[in-house]
């Protein structure tokens, strides 16, 4: 089975027109019956895929009693970043994948889709047509 998407225009610079890989992640919250859609970045150079803040809020983990609190470094310089003690279920498209995440202490950055326990779980692919493509 094949789940592809479209990658996402994102403006311009200097160099051209930035177009982005992104995929639509539907989460589970692990408290109560309540899914939230997020366009994630594919990002194969991602170790963790990572979530801003809000949307622990929204999936009701507690970052305190429900993640472990790490540092990481980045462009941007050190964040805390809390990662869930249990795998999360998610569904990217009809493949459903119990998975790690973390949330960075910060509504500022995007979300992204890293490799560890999520995108290692697919053939992907990115196609010169600016489609993302997962296969299973």
């Amino acid at each position: 089975m094949n789940i592809s998407f479209d990658y996402e225009y994102n403006g311009e610079d200097v160099f051209g027109k930035i177009y982005r890989p992104v995929a639509k992640v539907k989460f589970f919250s692990p408290v109560v019956n309540k899914q939230v859609d997020v366009w994630m970045i594919v990002d194969t150079g991602a170790d963790h895929s990572i979530l801003p803040r809000h949307l622990s809020e929204k999936l009701r983990i507690s970052l305190e009693k429900d993640c472990i609190k790490e540092f990481t470094f980045g462009i941007g310089g050190s964040k805390n970043i809390y990662f869930c003690k249990k795998k999360i279920k998610v569904k990217l498209g009809n493949a459903e994948r119990k998975v790690p995440i973390a949330f960075l202490d910060s509504n500022e950055v995007p979300a992204l889709l890293g490799r560890l326990g999520f995108l290692e779980t697919f053939d992907t692919q990115f196609l010169k047509s600016r489609k993302v493509v997962f296969r299973e």
